[in-house]
């Protein structure tokens, strides 16, 4: 089973790069923009865990810096 320790860090740290990166988007924009990239550049948003799912989030908002 998966630590569901993982879930509050992962919010957590979403929280705060959404707050930073992205304060005026509804959580719905957020989510398209992020893995409408992720999607278009040919990867599949079902599998990764959430430490990879936070590097997609990160990866996205330094591209757009």
């Amino acid at each position: 089973m998966r630590d569901p320790n993982r879930i509050h860090k992962f919010c957590d740290e979403l929280a705060a790069l959404w707050e930073k990166n992205a304060p005026d988007w509804r959580f719905g924009q957020l989510i398209c923009n992020v893995f409408g990239d992720h999607q278009a550049a040919g990867h599949d948003v079902w599998f990764p865990e959430e430490d990879q799912m936070i590097e997609i989030f990160r990866d996205y908002f330094k591209e757009v810096e």
